[in-house]
């Protein structure tokens, strides 16, 4: 492989004004909205709920919408008059969309076209960033890292809705005077994320271990396959180097360019238990498809905007076992 660029981030370079987000309170919104308000932006959340009680001190407004609702969104739009966009918002288990995939389509793929098409009505000069994944590859060759050029490939509901939101997104530039940048995100985890993914669930499993509510057993599902894994806290200041550096209409993998095995993480997470825990394999946690390999080439954020993966992957695991370890139990 060739060794990933490094190199020093520049200073920002364009004020982010009023900044709406939508899914301002799910998992990433919630460590990228207090970071906005550090850089001085007003920021208006967006979403179906009002949001958490932590988050409401760091925004100037809340809107309640529906993606899937144009005049919904339209009306939020046009109510926050914003200078940049942060589309979060997004059904985002991949193995859930099997259960609901028209669901996950109308939320992921028609929200962003109705967002689209409510910034080019009511905020045409806003700068938009689109969050995407890095599922859209689908299974890559092992050893590999995939560049933003790679052709899509997605084998879930979830990763074919997003597939048809990047493009919605990539499209509404070519098709009019919109400044939209697209951030395709690998896997990520970081403190607060829910069990519904494997980092979390494997550390509310050994925290209720620790505590002797469960018998010493981590249960997993498939670990024979290797992921693109980064800190939560760096994926939140690649968007913002993405709004401040990102090329109009460009789309970057928002990646650590390293892989990892499942089977390694789930062992080095074991291996921070405080008592012994043996792994078991439990079928019904196997996903109807996967990506045996998936890997990214951040070459290009990395070139544009100077970021780069910088939270070793230990300490995030260490973060995430040591939140669940400090939950009051259910």
């Amino acid at each position: 492989m060739e060794p990933r660029p490094t190199s020093v981030p520049p200073p920002a370079t364009r004020p982010l004004g009023r900044v709406l987000v939508t899914g301002a309170s799910g998992f990433v919104g919630s460590h990228l909205v207090p970071l906005l308000r550090a850089r001085g932006a007003s920021v208006i959340a967006v979403g179906t709920e009002a949001p958490a009680p932590a988050l409401r001190d760091h925004l100037a407004d809340t809107r309640i919408a529906d993606l899937r609702e144009l005049d919904s969104v339209r009306a939020a739009v046009t109510a926050a008059r914003p200078d940049t966009i942060v589309h979060l918002a997004a059904l985002s288990s991949a193995s859930r969309s099997f259960q609901d995939p028209l669901g996950t389509f109308a939320v992921n793929a028609t929200g962003t076209a109705n967002l689209i098409e409510a910034v080019q009505a009511a905020a045409p000069r806003a700068r938009v960033l689109v969050v995407s994944t890095g599922e859209i590859y689908g299974p890559q060759p092992e050893g590999s890292r995939v560049r933003e050029d790679a052709p899509f490939h997605p084998v879930s509901p979830y990763a074919e809705s997003k597939a048809r939101a990047d493009d919605i997104a990539r499209d509404a530039v070519t098709s009019g005077p919109l400044d939209v940048v697209v951030a395709r995100s690998f896997s990520h985890t970081g403190p607060g994320q829910t069990p519904t993914f494997v980092v979390p669930s494997w550390a509310e499993q050994i925290a209720r271990v620790e505590r002797g509510e469960a018998e010493p057993v981590l249960r997993v599902g498939n670990l024979e396959v290797t992921r693109d894994l980064s800190d939560v806290r760096d994926v939140v200041e690649a968007y913002l180097a993405l709004l401040d550096r990102g090329h109009r209409g460009s789309a970057y993998n928002v990646c650590r360019g390293e892989g990892v095995r499942l089977s390694e993480v789930a062992a080095r997470m074991c291996a921070m238990s405080s008592v012994p825990i043996r792994i078991e394999v439990d079928p019904e946690r196997f996903r109807p498809a996967d990506v045996p390999w998936l890997v990214g080439d951040p070459a290009a954020i990395a070139r544009d905007c100077g970021w780069q993966a910088r939270i070793p992957l230990d300490h995030t695991l260490r973060d995430v076992l040591d939140s669940w370890r400090t939950r009051t139990p259910a």
